[in-house]
């Protein structure tokens, strides 16, 4: 089917995976049929997605206009006909339980369209068997979104042993047109890309306190702080819930082996109905205390080595298996999991030496088969390689949190960290100012272009997760300043000018990058503020100089000490912002003023910056450089050329010369 055909999706399941599939297929322009088993559930899930509308538009993320347009191209039906009967698509989000999704599919197969697509959103049953009740397992295959799926950017796309590629190509341009990032998993395996590689960690997690090894305390503080990671093990598997690890660990057990027994921990807490946070009480009290007090200092070097060993281990048993290869791995576990890095990378880092010998130590100590390392990784490890390969590579900066290219007289600097909101990491320091530099020594580039991937923010601040792990010393946090107030001031001074294309968040060490720039251009849904007096912080890259030369120092005292959020006109009405578009028009906007200032006298714009700069706070110190300046452009062929283009009334053609 060609993805341009598909017009009408059928959602099987009106609980939260399915009406927020439906949400974000309604959003993204399809008709939409919701479909569940009595009235009171399909209608339940209307309302949710009504609601969830609401609150979209009242945060200004979409329009009036584009909510009540969703919900009108959603229909909330109980007749399983009437639903798929003229689908293109039908994505099935019914409970997890193999024996309900077959009997839903015998159904499917007698009333949808021959030519219908069908894909399963579970998070690990087996595509091919459920492909088989399906009358057409090349049409079938699986599309796992994440919860919830409004918010969450992934869409784990997932070939059962049947599945035509076309059929992958298409849902893969049906996730892109809902705003989502597919992966594919390129073979049917239990766990799929992320739950293989987080429920497994989960389970040694448990291994550890079982075995007395660590308290829950140690392996938290050591998930969280040490390893940098968004939650404790523990801390997120009372978030999601221990029985729906725990049930995917028995499916990955009944599939794959012992190495996935689960461990008697969890099975301890399943049936006491001890399950997390839905339950007020699991690894942790929710109902009289404040939920996870997680310790930032009882990082341990040896629980973080294991785990990581883990992480290492099935990675290769995926790359190995031909199921994902490594940089698909790392992207869906960073857009599934919220992790800083993914597993690949962390253990490239680590070294696989290393975390082969820790587990060939574990096996040979408990003879356990989780410990066993994967031939894949063991056969990098021994030619002294990574999962990305050997450390001789070209010339070229490889970068891991920004996207650098130049495009004609333009240097464009992405913040690539979609999945964490583009906040800004001590590694994205230091590879901006990294960036910087090369793009001050390229010759070729009269103008910078700063913008953030993806439509939720420019950059929502400080990682402040990662930097937590460094255990809240003092003295690394003055360095970390003054590394944001250097990098921050490199962009500033910046001989080429600067435009930064703002949509979305822009918040703390977000709009401290922000004042960098020359010029700022913004999306009108886009979120400003410093809020770090919120946080009982003050803004530490710069924020308390240089936003003070931008709006005044009224302004920003205003805007630090009440750290609220602005919106783009209340902050292009303070001077913060020189314009306001529309959020599509916003990327083009900003290509377009970055070519104009690219297209201008490169050595008076370098001057104009600099004579700036020394002004701010000596005016006399400011004029000398101006008067100097004026009179070594006076020697100039731009200017030559500036004259002679305005006498025969042309636009001149600057070479910096």
């Amino acid at each position: 089917m060609d993805p341009d055909e598909i017009e009408r999706i059928a959602v099987l399941g009106a609980g939260n995976m399915g009406h927020g599939i439906a949400e974000v297929a309604a959003l993204a322009g399809y008709d939409v049929t919701m479909r569940d088993i009595n009235e009171e559930f399909v209608q339940n899930g209307y309302e949710q997605i009504e609601w969830s509308l609401d609150k979209l538009a009242e945060k200004d993320q979409i329009s009036r206009g584009e909510a009540d347009g969703a919900l009108d191209r959603v229909t909330p039906l109980v007749d399983l006909e009437a639903a798929v009967g003229d689908a293109d698509v039908v994505i099935e989000a019914v409970p997890e339980k193999m024996d309900i999704k077959k009997e839903v599919y015998r159904e499917v197969a007698e009333y949808a369209p021959s030519e219908a697509i069908i894909a399963t959103n579970t998070s690990s049953l087996s595509i091919t068997e459920l492909s088989e009740v399906s009358g057409r397992p090349e049409q079938f295959c699986g599309m796992h979104f994440f919860n919830p799926p409004v918010r969450m950017q992934l869409v784990e796309v997932i070939s059962g042993a049947d599945t035509a590629d076309d059929t992958l190509d298409t849902i893969e341009e049906l996730a892109e047109s809902m705003g989502k990032t597919p992966v594919r998993v390129r073979k049917d395996s239990p766990g799929f890309i992320v739950n293989r590689v987080l429920v497994p960690l989960m389970n040694e997690a448990a291994w550890l306190v079982e075995s007395g090894d660590a308290t829950v305390a140690e392996v938290d503080s050591t998930t969280k702080y040490g390893i940098g990671l968004p939650m404790g093990s523990f801390e997120l598997a009372d978030q999601v819930g221990i029985d729906v690890g725990y049930h995917v660990l028995e499916y990955m057990h009944q599939e794959l082996g012992d190495a996935y027994r689960p461990c008697p921990l969890l099975a301890e807490k399943v049936e006491a109905e001890e399950l997390g946070k839905k339950t007020g009480s699991g690894f942790y009290e929710y109902e009289d205390g404040d939920g996870a007090q997680i310790p930032t200092d009882e990082v341990s070097e040896e629980i973080q080595e294991r785990l990581l060993a883990l992480l290492a281990n099935e990675v290769a048993g995926l790359v190995g298996g031909d199921v994902a290869d490594s940089a698909a791995i790392d992207e869906a576990v960073k857009l599934g999991g919220g992790w800083p890095d993914g597993p690949a990378k962390m253990a490239d880092e680590y070294g696989l030496d290393a975390l082969v010998e820790t587990l060939d130590e574990l096996h040979e100590a408990t003879g356990e088969e989780r410990y066993e390392a994967e031939a894949t990784l063991r056969e990098l490890a021994d030619a002294g390689e990574g999962f990305y390969g050997s450390a001789e590579d070209d010339d070229a900066t490889e970068y891991e949190t920004l996207n650098v290219e130049v495009d004609g007289h333009v240097g464009h600097v992405e913040l690539a960290r979609p999945h964490r909101m583009n906040t800004i990491s001590e590694e994205l320091l230091h590879e901006l100012d990294t960036a910087i530099d090369e793009l001050d020594a390229d010759e070729a580039v009269r103008s910078v272009l700063l913008t953030g991937e993806g439509d939720r923010a420019f950059s929502a601040g400080a990682d402040v997760q990662s930097m937590a792990a460094g255990g809240g010393d003092p003295l690394h946090a003055v360095e970390l300043s003054k590394l944001g107030q250097e990098t921050f001031g490199k962009l500033e001074s910046l001989d080429a000018p600067v435009v930064a294309a703002i949509d979305g968040y822009c918040l703390g060490g977000g709009m401290e990058l922000a004042t960098g720039a020359d010029l700022r251009i913004a999306s009108r849904s886009s979120e400003l503020g410093q809020p770090e007096h919120n946080l009982g912080l003050l803004p530490g890259w710069g924020g308390t100089q240089r936003l003070r030369h931008i709006v005044g120092e009224g302004r920003a005292k205003e805007i630090i000490f009440t750290a609220e959020r602005y919106d783009a006109e209340e902050l292009e009405a303070y001077g913060f912002i020189n314009e306001v578009t529309d959020g599509e028009e916003l990327l083009d906007r900003g290509w377009e003023l970055a070519r104009d200032l690219a297209a201008g006298p490169p050595i008076a714009q370098r001057y104009t910056k600099r004579a700036m700069l020394a002004g701010r706070d000596d005016t006399d110190a400011g004029l000398e450089v101006e008067s100097q300046a004026f009179g070594h452009l006076m020697n100039t062929d731009d200017l030559m050329e500036g004259v002679t283009a305005f006498m025969g009334d042309e636009e001149p053609e600057f070479e910096g010369k």
